[in-house]
């Protein structure tokens, strides 16, 4: 094999120094260009990284560097029992008056009259009916009350709802002694006059609705 001349491998260290020093000069200017970023307005930002797994922070903070925690089901305004100052509870019937052999059915208007949505027991282990005459009390829906049950349900902001399924009073004067008996006392017809109360989940009925029988 012919052997190179002196010169050369003199011009081949040559060429070897310029490139490397071209190719440290190309690093310069590079990282300078990352580091500084002269195109974008304003201050220069750090430099970004180079990790794809990196993402920028988005917790918002109170004015003072500190981190506000974001919302959370835990922190949402749970909705709260209701307010006496808020519901108002009415005895409804289905009529005014009622013939010899017809039993009246009772049945509960609830108002919430407050600005927020609030819960309520209504079932039945919360509802009293009370059926007097003058001072005389003749009848408890809950002195024979079988299976009572609660069930907590939300009453929406300015809303009324009435119960569905009425409780019937049997024109007997009720006692929880007396519960199986077949004749018990019956309530006087003839056009007497008889008021109806009702509470549900602690809340009673400021009036009471007049019936009469006949």
């Amino acid at each position: 094999m012919p052997r190179h001349s002196a010169a050369v491998y003199r011009r081949r260290r040559l060429v070897l120094l310029i490139g490397l020093i071209l190719a440290v000069a190309v690093i310069g200017v590079s990282t300078w260009l990352l580091v500084a970023r002269p195109w974008a307005g304003g201050e220069a930002g750090p430099a970004p990284t180079s990790s794809a797994t990196t993402t920028p922070s988005t917790t918002p903070t109170d004015g003072t560097g500190s981190p506000v925690p974001s919302p959370s089901a835990e922190q949402t305004p749970a909705i709260v029992a209701c307010a006496a100052k808020d519901i108002e509870v009415t005895a409804v019937t289905d009529s005014d008056s009622y013939q010899a052999g017809v039993t009246p059915q009772l049945s509960i208007s609830l108002t919430n009259k407050g600005s927020t949505d609030c819960t309520i027991d209504v079932g039945s282990t919360t509802q009293v009916f009370t059926v007097s005459s003058g001072s005389d009390v003749w009848w408890r829906s809950t002195d024979c009350q079988e299976n009572p049950s609660s069930m907590i349900a939300t009453l929406a902001a300015g809303t009324t709802v009435t119960s569905k399924d009425p409780v019937v009073w049997d024109r007997t004067r009720s006692s929880v002694e007396t519960c199986a008996d077949e004749n018990r006392q019956r309530a006087p017809g003839g056009g007497s006059s008889y008021h109806v109360e009702v509470s549900i989940g602690g809340f009673t009925s400021a009036s009471t609705t007049q019936i009469l029988l006949y």
